[in-house]
């Protein structure tokens, strides 16, 4: 196989693999007549609003994903105000089979914070990740994103504005970690892979600040599992979204990969007001990193809150089993939880 049949072979996986996780195609940036990148439809249908999906080096004030630096709201804020929340689930519920695995699901996140979604194994937390982000439209309630209806959004704006981060986001096809994290840039461009404007400061000021940059010829083969998430990383970025998504991206990583990961997050957070909504298993990184926690517990959501409000004995003990022992980080003082040990026997 040659390498330009190589290469649409790989990016037609990996594209189909982003494409089932946010309800992207991909279909070529100009086949959409909705206008260029980021474009969205006005609330009264009146033509088109610029989106934030512009190209972009990494300028002052312009970060990881190259999206111009935007205004979070504090992570106190009023959910009351519509103007401020970007994401909203309403009465929210989805049965698989005879089974609901959703009930009645509410919530509401603001532009620029940081949302964590906890709580036991198989207690729908991926399966309401695919409602939010788009990639499966079979369910009872309503879900908005920017206060319209998640479902009059095409494919290709919803990839424009929405990317997610799941456990493991790469297949090993062979390719070079630059052409992977091009990858990302498949909503902007048109089915021959080609986008209007250039995107290689995108791409470059990416791998810089991911330090990826030494890696960058290298086959994703090569890479251990934290690098391979950094690249996976990478790719997302590439497609400038405005709100992230992860699925439990740090489950297989150690420690220091673990941190890694969040601190980049937060680091593309902060810079440019990006709206993050986590899976987390770890209890103290969603503690570390959130702004608020959602626990969900067989479908249901128990609590919503701050971590100080939600990271209590009593509920975890509810939720999970066990009585841990809650202290304060002697650093920022947020609760970190301690494991007693000898439950059994």
């Amino acid at each position: 196989m040659d390498e330009r049949s190589r290469n649409g072979l790989g990016a037609k996986l990996i594209r189909e693999k982003d494409a089932s996780a946010i309800g992207g195609d991909t279909r070529g940036a100009d086949g959409e007549g909705a206008g260029g990148p980021g474009a969205r439809t006005g609330a009264n249908g009146g033509g088109a609003e610029a989106g934030p999906g512009a190209s972009a080096g990494l300028d002052e004030g312009v970060g990881i994903g190259g999206r111009d630096t935007r205004a979070g709201v504090e992570p106190d804020g009023d959910d009351s105000s519509s103007s401020h929340l970007i994401l909203e689930a309403i009465g929210v519920s989805k049965t698989l089979g005879s089974k609901q695995v959703l009930k009645d699901i509410h919530l509401a996140i603001r532009q620029g914070e940081c949302f964590g979604i906890i709580g036991p194994n198989g207690s729908g937390k991926s399966t309401l990740v695919k409602l939010l982000s788009g990639a499966d439209g079979s369910y009872d309630g309503k879900i908005t994103y920017r206060q319209q209806a998640l479902t009059i959004y095409t494919r290709k704006q919803l990839a424009r504005q929405i990317a997610v981060l799941q456990q493991e986001a790469l297949p090993p096809i062979g390719f070079s970690v630059q052409e992977v994290v091009e990858m990302g840039r498949y909503p902007y461009q048109n089915w021959l892979g080609e986008e209007k404007e250039d995107s290689e400061a995108i791409i470059d000021g990416i791998l810089t600040e991911l330090d990826l940059k030494p890696f960058a010829e290298r086959s994703i083969d090569a890479l251990s599992g934290g690098e391979r998430q950094r690249v996976a990383l990478a790719k997302t970025a590439a497609q400038q979204p405005e709100l992230l998504m992860l699925d439990e991206p740090t489950t297989y990583l150690d420690i220091g990969y673990q941190q890694q990961m969040m601190d980049y997050i937060r680091l593309w957070q902060r810079r440019e007001g990006l709206t993050v909504l986590a899976v987390l298993h770890d209890l103290n990184l969603a503690a570390l990193y959130c702004d608020r926690i959602m626990v969900l517990q067989d479908g249901r959501v128990i609590e919503t809150g701050t971590p100080e409000q939600v990271i209590r004995a009593d509920l975890l003990e509810h939720v999970y089993g066990i009585r841990p022992v809650i202290v304060r980080h002697p650093e920022n003082g947020v609760p970190q939880i301690l494991l007693r040990g000898g439950s059994i026997g």
